[in-house]
């Protein structure tokens, strides 16, 4: 399992604190449903989170989360690899089983952009994140599942209310 993660939620309207603070609450909730699933690469440029979790590191090579998830796609060895974003609070186990499951699969968030993926040919994954992702995702063969606590993702301060 890739899970890309970059610290601060810049986009919320909170301050820097309370914001780095929901990011890591979120990653640790993200990181405790996928280690239960088996192999976690965190792909970040602050290794010590990843020992800090318990979970693997790939250093981050800059160039966004495309870049990220390819970095972290190349050292993954399961089948099939699960790309999990880092900002699903509501991520759990049973949720990423059922994505692995459903493989090749995608879970879009409400504005259309990706929040994780199930990938049976790795070499395939092409980097097609931002606006109207999931479309572009799913062009590409993986299938859309209904998984919402993976759907529910953390973008905006309604995101946070909910």
């Amino acid at each position: 399992m890739v899970v890309p993660f970059r610290s601060g939620k810049s986009r919320l309207a909170l301050p820097a604190e309370a914001r780095e603070a929901m990011a890591l609450s979120m990653l640790a909730t993200v990181l405790a449903a996928a280690k239960s699933v088996g192999r976690t690469l965190l792909v970040t440029n602050d290794g010590e989170l990843a020992g800090r979790f318990g979970v693997e590191h790939v250093p981050d090579p800059g160039g966004g989360q495309g870049a990220a998830v390819v970095a972290g796609i190349d050292g993954a060895r399961e089948l099939p690899v699960l790309v999990v974003n880092a900002d699903l609070p509501r991520a759990t186990t049973a949720d990423l089983e059922s994505l692995a499951g459903a493989a090749p699969a995608l879970v879009a968030a409400a504005d259309g952009t990706t929040n994780a993926l199930a990938l049976t040919d790795p070499a395939a994954f092409e980097p097609l994140y931002g606006p109207g992702s999931a479309a572009r995702f799913e062009a590409l063969g993986l299938r859309p599942v209904d998984l919402p606590n993976l759907a529910a993702d953390v973008d905006t301060l309604a995101d946070v209310a909910a």
